[in-house]
């Protein structure tokens, strides 16, 4: 289908090496579980020649989802693609990704290298690759900083030599929309149907996932993307933006995914629960006050509509319900739904009173605890019915 774009999920390879997100075989393993629960179309699993665990983590996810299309990454190099195709012995579906850089800037002072060497590498490892799957993908390292003409080229004889995948990833996120698209479509034109071409973006200047999504405008139909954005430096496109991004606003970006989005939030939970961190609060999608609100005007109008400040329903990417933030911020409204849903039913009067003790807490303090309330309205409650007697 034109409009179908794969999810490729590297939060277990590209993700896991980054800093605090280290993950050993089993935490892999449940992760991996909650992947395929989530319905990503390519679980990169690992990079089989980095460590003894990330090789037992892509032949232990292999063993375990058997149905499910594993990749490993591998550079364009004999004994990487080795592990990596000992690593896939077990995959019913196996991918071999692999990859070398493209941009000038690599090859002068990184490999050392002319263009010439790294094409005959990359095709050598694409036909290598083939020997043992159909399913090989090669990644053009930096493409954003390679030369398009080279670019061109070496993308054609990778799929010439049998990769089915071409992605051009923004490696050091350095690419703007508008010139990204300018690129992928240039070479979608290039690959026709010979190829799928594929996108990974950096979010070092947070243009991940504008990048990613101006690339599925421009005709790439698989983005490569990671749970909470996690991954080198600053991270990756974010698999949940991405996904409700084309959920959303399917009326501009009508492309479909297999992803099961209610169980966005979990997986985004187990993540932090495994490696070293979670999202920050203000992440899109998944972060904790994605769906809260705490000014007064927010929580008035959500109160009467719900519409009027939220454009997702929490349950459909997972998350429980909204919360209503009681602070400096918010209003009478907000406060006399809490203390509806504590149990009291306050009088016109009451709600002032309680109104007024309430923002006077809230100015000395972040938050206020529901006990708090409760402790508030006994003591209003109490005085009113002393001075009753």
């Amino acid at each position: 289908m034109a409009d179908r774009v794969y999810i490729f999920d590297t939060t277990l390879r590209d993700g896991e090496q980054s800093p605090g997100c280290s993950m050993t075989v089993p935490e892999k393993l449940r992760m991996a579980r909650k992947l395929v629960d989530l319905g990503v179309d390519i679980l990169e699993a690992g990079f089989p020649i980095a460590s003894e665990g990330d090789f037992e983590a892509v032949d232990a996810v292999s063993r375990e989802f058997s149905w499910v299309q594993v990749a490993a990454l591998a550079r364009a190099n004999t004994p990487d693609l080795e592990a990596a195709i000992a690593a896939l012995k077990h995959a019913r579906r196996p991918r071999i990704h692999t990859f070398i850089a493209t941009s000038e800037i690599h090859l002068k002072y990184k490999l050392k290298k002319s263009q010439q060497q790294v094409l005959d590498e990359a095709v050598a490892a694409v036909e290598m690759a083939r020997n043992f799957t159909e399913d090989v993908e090669f990644s053009a390292e930096d493409a954003t900083r390679t030369d398009p003409e080279y670019l061109e080229q070496i993308s054609r004889a990778v799929v010439a030599a049998g990769a089915r995948t071409v992605n051009l990833p923004d490696t050091v996120g350095y690419s703007v929309p508008e010139e990204y698209g300018d690129l992928i479509a240039r070479m979608v034109r290039v690959l026709g149907d010979s190829a799928i071409v594929s996108v990974h973006c950096h979010d070092d200047l947070g243009l991940a996932v504008a990048n990613s999504i101006a690339a599925v405008k421009a005709g790439a139909r698989q983005i490569e993307c990671t749970i909470n954005g996690i991954g080198e430096r600053a991270g990756n496109a974010s698999l949940e933006e991405i996904v409700m991004l084309f959920k959303t606003r399917h009326d501009k970006l009508p492309y479909e995914t297999k992803i099961v989005t209610e169980q966005l939030y979990s997986a985004s939970q187990l993540l932090a629960q495994t490696i070293t961190f979670g999202p920050q609060p203000n992440k899109a999608i998944v972060g904790d006050n994605a769906f809260a609100h705490e000014a007064g005007i927010h929580q008035d109008g959500y109160l009467k509509e719900r519409t009027t400040y939220e454009i997702m329903e929490p349950h459909t990417v997972g998350v429980p319900e909204t919360k209503l933030v009681l602070g400096k911020h918010s209003g009478r409204h907000a406060l006399n739904k809490r203390a509806a849903d504590l149990g009291f039913s306050l009088s016109h009067d009451e709600l002032d009173a309680l109104y007024q003790r309430f923002t006077a807490l809230a100015d000395r303090k972040k938050g206020i605890r529901n006990e708090e309330i409760v402790a508030m309205i006994h003591e209003l409650t109490g005085a009113a019915t002393a001075a009753a007697n």
